[in-house]
């Protein structure tokens, strides 16, 4: 449950964004609206440009719902390093799409595609089961291929991150490791993709002509499907074919709901005689009284100390669903946190679905009440009133089941639904170090026992004077920048060098131990190990280096320069380095040059220029500037 209730939590994150970006769209939709504001807001005007514009910003975030999960994912689960772990994802989910975009071009016919290359990405079209995930045409695997690669991520970072490569790979650690790994895991899995997902989505479209022949079931099963599949992609295959493709009538329901329209509201008929198929157009009824109901269900829910917290966010995420449309906000709020609770809105939205055809309400119903308003209400009113008014009804009572049905299940079975989270969770779940005690515990073995990292992150605090001697700690590329409240409580030298530290410069309270080029991964222990990570700054500023010797023995010497960003300029005169620095204040004596072990014999220094003696030479001074 706890595992569970994590995931919930994780997912949580990419949903906080759809909220707002819900009601800008509705409020963008609204504006744009000609049965409300005319001429004004047809397109071309200057009015509906601005809109439109406003509209394409705020409904980002619904085109990318995939690319939110896999960043989503890593940041909640990630036991440490979080940032790297949603880089490392992107990377790596950007990785997948490419190959399968690869494989598919190279080898189309042998997935049942022709002309791949070719093929462009149209709105409103179920593309053969193709879609263009930031800028990759990929199959359209949604959120369930986000969350099986962003998995896969997390699983890696948490396994390996901490691998120590020898010294010689040292720039392929951390996050590039864990790249590397997904690389290769990427290429089966892409292979696999492009075999069986385009078998699942042909088979969901083999079920059109089933459920246009089959009446009230068929619209059961037809909003059944439509609803429980939105997080795998495959709904778009339900929906599309009907309502902009041939499944029903040539050119799609919707166009043709719009070019009968006048006449439609000129006919006292009722209106399912006149348009039957457009049962296949209500699912929009789950959209307003589903939400409404849900909405109510979380709220009545929620601990009485977070009530205000709950209404906060459920508010202006059910009025999204309702006037728009937009139905992620509230939705994704539960999805992950109580999948059983998705299915049962399912089957709550095919059941009236269904009953709503029975009694004869069909119409273009697809979306949020602005477009019941202006696309059926207003124009039929005259003659399909009653419809109407028994829509309505029949609405609300699907409110109160909905409340019921969700109120019942969530305290039942206590699902940490909003509102129902434990009382400090908003604060925090777990500490680092009381994760890696507890996992200590379990295997019967210290993290210091088997984690290098940990061994020197615990030697270094150690020898710092502990946690609360630590007043700011940075890195640069070999060495930790430390400032202590008081350099009395410093360990000796020796006491760091016994625990691989090069050497230690001291400046007063400001200290730097060379680590070398394990930097980053003996800062990220050393962050884990603090007890209160808000009282002290602790950041990594890193340079790229490769894996040479010469770059290693470069990195080095930068940082007893004072960092790259103090170097002007160094030039290699045969066994000599001649460096010019901007503050000479910075650079280390001439004892900490000769004890980095990287051949200095003489250092000098004469104002901002600097001469460095080596035993041997090489490509220093380039690499130094580099």
């Amino acid at each position: 449950m706890q595992k569970l209730q994590r995931f919930g939590a994780a997912m949580f994150t990419p949903v906080l964004l759809f909220t707002f970006a819900g009601i800008m769209t509705a409020i963008c939709i609204l504006m744009t609206n000609e049965q409300i504001f005319g001429s004004m807001a047809a397109p071309g005007t200057n009015w509906y440009g601005v809109w439109q514009t406003l509209q394409a910003g705020a409904f980002t975030v619904f085109n990318i719902i995939p690319l939110l999960f896999v960043v989503g994912l890593p940041i909640g689960l990630a036991k440490q390093a979080p940032g790297r772990a949603a880089m490392e994802a992107v990377v790596i989910y950007a990785s997948w799409n490419y190959m399968i975009n690869a494989i598919l071009t190279n080898w189309e016919t042998a997935f049942g595609f022709k002309n791949f290359a070719k093929m462009e990405i149209v709105a409103n079209s179920t593309n053969q089961g193709l879609t263009n995930i930031i800028g990759i045409k990929t199959l359209d695997t949604s959120i369930v291929g986000a969350l099986i690669v962003a998995g896969i991520v997390v699983w890696l970072h948490n396994r390996y991150f901490d691998t120590k490569l020898p010294d010689w790979l040292g720039t392929f650690q951390g996050s590039s490791y864990i790249v590397i790994l997904g690389l290769f895991i990427m290429i089966p899995l892409a292979v696999l993709t492009c075999f069986f997902w385009p078998k699942v989505q042909m088979g969901i479209s083999a079920l059109q002509g089933f459920m246009k022949a089959s009446g009230v079931f068929g619209i059961w099963v037809y909003a059944f499907l439509e609803r429980v599949l939105i997080p795998t992609g495959l709904h778009h295959f339900i929906y599309i074919p009907f309502e902009y493709g041939p499944a029903a009538v040539s050119g799609g329901l919707k166009a043709w709901w719009f070019a009968n329209l006048n006449t439609l509201g000129q006919s006292t008929r009722p209106i399912k005689e006149l348009a039957p198929l457009m049962g296949f157009e209500g699912y929009g009824f789950e959209k307003v009284f589903g939400m409404l109901g849900i909405g109510l269900g979380l709220y009545a829910t929620a601990k009485p100390s977070k009530k205000k917290e709950t209404a906060a966010l459920l508010i202006p995420a059910v009025l999204t669903g309702m006037f728009a449309g937009i139905t992620e906000p509230v939705e994704f709020t539960f999805l992950f946190a109580a999948p059983v609770l998705w299915f049962v809105h399912a089957f709550l939205a095919a059941t009236m679905d269904a009953i709503m055809f029975a009694v004869g309400v069909v119409g273009e119903f697809s979306g949020g009440l602005i477009g019941w308003a202006s696309e059926n209400w207003i124009p039929l009113w005259n003659h399909q009133w009653k419809t109407y008014l028994l829509q309505i009804a029949i609405g609300l009572v699907f409110v109160v089941i909905y409340y019921v049905a969700f109120k019942y299940l969530i305290l039942k079975f206590n699902f940490v639904t909003p509102g129902r989270e434990p009382e400090d969770q908003s604060a925090k779940l777990m500490t680092k170090k009381e994760y890696k005690a507890a996992k200590a515990a379990e295997k019967g073995a210290s993290p210091a026992a088997t984690d290098p990292y940990t061994q020197r992150a615990i030697a270094y605090l150690s020898a710092l004077g502990g946690s609360d001697n630590i007043k700011e700690m940075t890195s640069c590329a070999t060495r930790l920048r430390v400032t202590v409240n008081d350099e009395t409580k410093v360990a000796p030298d020796a006491e760091f060098k016994a625990n691989k530290a090069v050497n230690v410069v001291h400046h007063g309270k400001a200290l730097q131990v060379i680590v070398g080029l394990d930097v980053p991964q003996v800062l990220e222990k050393i962050q884990g190990l603090l007890d209160d990570q808000d009282a002290v700054k602790t950041s990594t500023v890193t340079q790229p280096v490769d894996d040479s010797p010469e770059s290693q023995t470069a990195a080095l010497l930068s940082d007893s320069l004072g960092t790259g960003a103090n170097v002007q300029s160094a030039i290699a005169q045969k066994n000599t380095v001649v460096a010019k620095v901007n503050d000479p204040s910075l650079v280390d004596p001439a004892s900490v040059f000769k004890s980095l072990g990287i051949g200095v014999k003489d250092v000098q220094i004469d104002g901002t220029t600097v001469t460095i003696t080596f035993s041997e030479m090489s490509d220093i001074a380039n690499r130094i500037m580099a």
